[in-house]
């Protein structure tokens, strides 16, 4: 198996309520004529919206449970003021604030919000991570 990830599928309550979350951060629709997933280019990956419980059948896995998901998803600012900046931005699209931007133990500065079904968004300045024009990072060897 290669080393890499292509889509990232979150497993929403309401599909339409996401889509026009995610449409307020200023992102373009890809694949739109689909009314029963979004997706969204996200660089070389694609993110996807698809109904929880719909998702959870996919897998076959219970749809029950919520709470911490145990994961964050990231996004890597390219210098530390464009953190502050980004949440703002996230606020006024009609996420929580969940971390307000603060320098953090690794050297960088970062805080969180969270989306309409409370998936954790990090962004980070990360000085070890320098974003690429297109948006790529490449990690340290």
């Amino acid at each position: 198996m290669e080393q890499r990830m292509n889509v990232v599928t979150l497993g929403v309550s309401d599909l339409k309520r996401s889509r026009e979350f995610y449409e307020r951060l200023g992102w373009r629709r890809a694949m739109a004529k689909s009314n029963d997933i979004v997706f969204f280019q996200m660089g070389g990956m694609a993110l996807g919206l698809y109904p929880s419980d719909e998702l959870a059948k996919d897998a076959t896995v219970p749809a029950q449970g919520d709470g911490f998901r145990r994961f964050t998803l990231a996004y890597c600012a390219r210098t530390r003021e464009e953190v502050k900046t980004i949440l703002e931005e996230a606020q006024k699209a009609g996420a929580k604030l969940v971390k307000p931007a603060q320098d953090v133990f690794w050297g960088g500065h970062s805080g969180y919000f969270s989306d309409p079904d409370g998936f954790l968004w990090e962004v980070a300045w990360n000085p070890f991570f320098p974003v690429e024009k297109d948006g790529s990072i490449k990690l340290p060897e």
